[in-house]
């Protein structure tokens, strides 16, 4: 059973930074793409950022571009997303999962809430 755990969330102010985490256990990590999602309150749930197995090709929401970036480690079966510029509508809920459509069971994600 695959296992998510985001981590690293937290209240910050407009312009500030954080650096999420999400550690997977119970899978093969490395050959999956994977992604960061988020899901503001009444909203769906959103792609973010995605990146590639081979750490190749990432991919971000126009809404993020430029000031979120994400990154993996194999080794240690880890995602990140770090946020820089953070702004008020950037306020989430934000979970990682396979960046592809055979998703996993979701996590019980990482709140960030942007507020001055």
């Amino acid at each position: 059973q695959v296992q998510l755990v985001e981590s690293g969330g937290g209240l910050v102010q407009p312009g500030g930074s954080l650096r999420l985490s999400c550690a997977v256990s119970g899978g093969i990590f490395s050959i999956r793409h994977m992604a960061w999602y988020r899901q503001a309150p009444g909203k769906e749930r959103e792609l973010v950022a995605r990146i590639t197995s081979g750490i190749t090709t990432t991919n971000y929401a126009d809404s993020v571009k430029g000031r979120f970036t994400i990154s993996r480690d194999n080794a240690r079966n880890t995602v990140y997303l770090q946020m820089n510029s953070l702004k008020p509508e950037d306020t989430a809920v934000y979970y990682c999962n396979d960046g592809g459509s055979n998703l996993w069971p979701w996590g019980q994600g990482t709140q960030v809430t942007v507020s001055s």
